[in-house]
């Protein structure tokens, strides 16, 4: 399933003031990358929010959210949030500032050798 353009493009705007953004095609969608470091991402109809795991448990007990699983192992640092709970623009910024609250302390991952 194609990644929702519409909540792309408010992530786009919600960091066009910031100067170090990219965007990576990753986890079915697009990732966020601020400072060189994985910060929002969406995939289907969903934000994938890297939170910290300081705030994994809190963020975890509001609607419309999951935590990240890989290779059946929970993720502490991120959540999945439903496109139900970003409507309004406070929720959405709720969300964006929370990722880029922890981006300041996040670490980035190691480049991978090119072949």
């Amino acid at each position: 399933m194609p990644y929702n353009e519409i909540l792309a493009n408010r992530v786009r705007e919600a960091l066009c003031d910031l100067p170090d953004v990219e965007e990576k095609k990753m986890f079915r969608g697009v990732c966020f990358m601020v400072d060189g470091k994985m910060c929002i991402c969406v995939s289907n109809n969903e934000l994938m929010c890297r939170v910290g795991p300081d705030k994994h448990e809190e963020v975890l007990e509001k609607n419309d959210t999951r935590a990240m699983i890989m290779k059946g192992k929970v993720l502490k640092d991120y959540v999945y949030v439903s496109e139900d709970a970003l409507r309004s623009k406070a929720e959405f910024d709720y969300w964006v500032n929370h990722c880029l609250a922890f981006n300041k302390f996040a670490k980035a991952s190691k480049p991978k050798p090119k072949k």
